[in-house]
This record gives structure tokens, sequence and C-alpha cells, in this order.
């Protein structure tokens, strides 16, 4: 199922709203999204925003080192502040 309209921003993922401290970039989406959800009538709706990310930012995230750790049945803490806490 398609969602009803999307406004596509591509930007890396937890930027979708704009770059921190750029407020009339961040007016600029959400106004453009509003805009969307306002004209665009039929469902699936796809609309790009014509702005792009100032450095590359793609291939960074492709060269990354995306293992997981193995995933333990106990608890795992980042500080032993933490495990006390939870104890």
């Amino acid at each position: 199922m398609n969602p009803p309209r999307a406004l596509f921003v591509d930007y890396p993922l937890g930027h979708t709203a704009g770059r921190p401290g750029q407020p009339d970039e961040q007016l600029k989406i959400v106004g453009e999204a509003l805009r969307l959800l306002h004209t665009e009538t039929g469902s699936g709706a796809i609309r790009q925003i014509a702005l792009s990310w100032p450095e590359p930012w793609k291939s960074g995230a492709r060269d990354r080192d995306h293992s997981r750790t193995i995933r333990l049945d106990a608890p795992q803490y980042e500080r032993a502040a933490d495990r006390l806490a939870h104890e």
C-alpha cells in the first residue's frame, strides 16, 4: 500500500526536515510538505524537493562497516552506572 502523499528529501536519515541550524530550509521543507497535502488529492503521490545536502553523504554511508554485534540474552550496558541504576 502506497502512502497517500509523500515529500522526498534526499538527505541523510534523521534529517528529513532539514539540516540542524537552518530554520529557513526547515520551513521550506515543512511548507512544501503541507502544500503537497493540500494540492495532491490522489493516493501514492511522491514529490521530490529540489534541495541537496551540501557534502556527499551517500558514499560515506555505504562505506561504513554495518556489521552488527552478537545479540546476547543478558542485558548489555554502556556504562557501569547504567547497570547499577537498572539493578
